[in-house]
Formats: structure tokens, C-alpha cells, sequence
């Protein structure tokens, strides 16, 4: 009668598993690897991690350092431009004809020279031009203080006798570089022939009011945007670019974090620090796999990638507004090799690392479910069978 009950019982819980699911945490290995089987558009890529994604991932975080993507070059500091202001000096050899007011006999040997003379100080205007007399409008902006003062000398050849043009830039009005976020000051920075550096800019601002390592620094050139930890800055001079005219620079302090989910030791949202953390590291910290009931070979890291980190053939069909594609990276933890490819790759900001039930854990709690529905009815059978003895 009671192996009759309990068959009774567990069809009864099959039927019941049949409408419904096991309680778990997320999804399988299986249902995971699935999500790369659909049709476009619901298809997500699932990438396995190998040495050579690890080593496609590390090629494009080095293109995006500030060193490749803004190469330097101090000549763009030295041109003169619109709202600068200018002093012009220019002699003339004797007989002056134009600039010769004063004349100077020298009484050792007789020969006699001229001082030069110093046009008032005038602001290059907004079609970069100045007025010299005699030579009149002059175009000087987008040139250096030597060849505006050339150009000067062109227009007045033939007009004055030899003309020698000197050009000083009195005010700094066109080369400058904001600097703003978490700094003392947020200011614009005046930049020199001297060809100043990002952490030049940021000793000017008076430094950042948060600690270093969790500092990231954003420069924004044109239509060319790139950051990069402060602290990776200091440590590889390299990245230390020359700032050019209109750079802007952000100090930002953003907090970084991933969310660790699944059979691990712990689940719940990691702050790490701005020069980043390995899988390995995050794996630490979120307490390693749970032994009782993860799958190894179930660790996926949930992201959303750029476009361009992925083959020309991946379909792009989930494209995000910003240009970014859901992907899913799966590495094997049972090879040892993965151990070193760990170390390698990166978890990035808002990343999501899971990892996933093994199956027999899920057999497991089948098992407790099937025990905790049919025990009741084992137990009454046992006192009937006894009480009848």
C-alpha cells in the first residue's frame, strides 16, 4: 500500500514539474549556450574565452589609451589665433624710408643704424588678421610668431628698405585647455610653446580632491573621447600626452563596480578600483565558486561590448543606441589554462559575472523536493503498518 502511495505521489509531482520549473538562482549551462542557437534579432552572442579573445580584448583596451588614440604635438601650441594679442616691432635698414624716426650716428666709426619701431599692441581679429601700416591687413592666425613676422616682411618688401619683423604674443587667448570635474579648481589652462602635459593641466587645477586610484581622467579632442586611470597615467609616463588647443579634461570619480551572481560565495554588487580588476581577482572577491553546486565550466561574464571589439561577421542585429551588442564570454575553469587566461582578461564596469548550477546540483534539489513532498505520506503509512502490528 505505501509503494503504491509514493508512485501515486511522485506522478502527482511530475505532473506538477511539468506547468512549472526547480527553483534556481539564474539560468543553466545549457540554457545559456542556447541563447547563441536563436534567430536574429533575439540571438546573444556567446563568446568561449581562449588565449586569443583574451589577447583581441587587451588590443583594443591599448587602443584606447590616450597615448594611440591622441598622439602628441607641441606645433599646434605655438600658432597665434583669434583673441590673441600681438606686439609688432620692425626696423628698417638706413636710409628709412617708413619706420627710421630715430637715427643713431656712432662715433667710433661713423656708421649709423635705426631703433625699431613698436606698433601699438592690437588683438588678431575673428578672420585672424592684424593691421600693420603700410602692408595692411595681414592674415597671421594659424601661424607661428616667426612666420607671422615673415609675412609682415613680405608685404612691406618693396615698400620699406629691407624691413626686419619681429612678432611677440602679448596675450594667450586662443591656446587654452578646460579642465573640469573633481579638481580644486575647474578652470581653462593657458598653453605654451613649452607644450604642456595632461598632469601639467591637472597640478594648474590645483590636483584632484579624491584619492588617485579611484580617480579616471577623460580627455575629449574633436570627436575623439578616451579615459584612462589616473593612477595608470602616473605610472606610464607615455600616457602623459600633450595637451593641444580646446582639449577638454575631466577628473571623474566614478565608483566602479560588477555584479556577482550564482554559485558563488557570494552574490552581491563589487566596487573595484579604476585600473581595473582580472576575472581571477573577481572571482576572489566574490568568494570563488561555491564547490557544493557550481558548474566550472559555467562561467559567463554578461556584457555589453563594443560593436567594433567584434568580428566583421558577428550580426549586429542588437546594436544599442550608444553602438554597443549583448555578449555573453564563457570560460572553462576545469582546463588549468583558463586559470592563466583569468588573469588576463578584465572585468569591466557593470559587468555581470555568473556562474551557473552544475546539474547535478539541480538533481540534488529535485531530490530534496521529491523527499520533502513524499515523506508525510511514507510517515502515515509507517504508524498505520505499526499500529495494525
Amino acid at each position: 500500500m505505501s509503494r503504491r502511495c509514493v508512485v501515486l505521489a511522485l506522478g502527482a509531482f511530475v505532473g506538477l514539474t511539468g506547468c512549472s520549473t526547480l527553483p534556481a538562482n539564474g539560468p543553466s549551462r545549457s540554457d545559456v549556450e542556447a541563447a547563441s542557437q536563436k534567430a536574429p534579432p533575439s540571438k546573444i552572442h556567446v563568446v568561449q574565452v581562449d588565449e586569443s579573445v583574451a589577447r583581441q580584448l587587451a588590443s583594443k583596451r591599448l587602443g584606447q589609451q590616450l597615448a594611440s588614440a591622441l598622439p602628441a604635438s607641441h606645433a599646434s601650441n605655438e600658432l597665434l589665433g583669434a583673441g590673441d594679442a600681438v606686439e609688432v616691432s620692425i626696423w628698417e635698414a638706413p636710409p628709412a624710408l617708413l619706420f627710421g624716426d630715430y637715427v643713431l650716428a656712432s662715433a667710433s666709426n661713423g656708421t649709423s643704424a635705426t631703433r625699431p619701431t613698436t606698433l601699438p599692441e592690437q588683438v588678431v581679429s575673428s578672420d585672424g588678421a592684424i593691421g600693420v601700416p603700410f602692408a595692411g591687413r595681414v592674415r597671421v592666425a594659424g601661424l607661428t610668431v616667426a612666420q607671422a613676422a615673415d609675412a609682415i616682411a613680405q608685404k612691406l618688401a618693396g615698400k620699406a628698405n629691407h624691413p626686419q619683423v619681429i612678432v611677440r604674443q602679448a596675450r594667450n587667448a586662443s591656446s587654452y585647455v578646460t579642465v573640469v570635474g573633481e579638481v580644486t579648481n575647474s578652470m581653462r589652462v593657458p598653453l605654451t610653446p613649452h607644450g604642456e602635459r595632461l598632469l601639467d593641466a591637472l597640478a594648474v587645477a590645483g590636483g584632484v580632491r579624491q584619492p588617485v586610484q579611484k580617480m579616471t581622467i577623460q580627455v575629449a579632442r574633436g570627436g575623439i573621447v578616451r579615459s584612462l586611470p589616473l593612477e595608470a597615467i602616473i605610472k606610464d609616463p607615455s600616457q602623459d600626452i600633450v595637451l593641444q588647443p580646446d582639449d577638454v579634461v575631466t577628473a571623474a570619480y566614478q565608483p566602479l563596480s560588477f555584479v556577482a551572481m550564482g554559485a558563488t560565495g557570494r552574490n552581491a554588487e563589487i566596487n573595484f578600483e579604476a585600473t581595473g580588476v582580472s576575472l581571477a581577482e573577481a572571482l576572489g572577491r566574490m568568494g570563488g565558486l561555491a564547490d557544493s553546486r557550481s558548474d566550472p565550466r559555467g562561467v559567463f561574464i554578461f556584457r555589453f561590448e563594443d560593436a567594433s571589439a567584434l568580428p566583421p561577421s558577428t550580426s549586429q542585429q542588437n546594436v544599442t543606441a550608444d553602438g554597443r551588442v549583448p555578449v555573453i564570454y564563457q570560460i572553462d575553469l576545469r582546463n588549468p589554462q583558463s586559470l592563466f587566461i583569468a588573469q588576463n582578461f578584465q572585468v569591466e564596469n557593470k559587468d555581470i559575472v555568473y556562474v551557473a548550477n552544475a546539474p547535478l546540483a539541480e538533481l540534488q534539489k529535485f531530490m530534496s523536493i521529491v523527499g520533502a513532498f513524499t515523506s508525510p505520506i511514507v510517515n502515515v503509512q509507517t504508524i498505520q503498518n505499526t499500529t495494525t502490528w
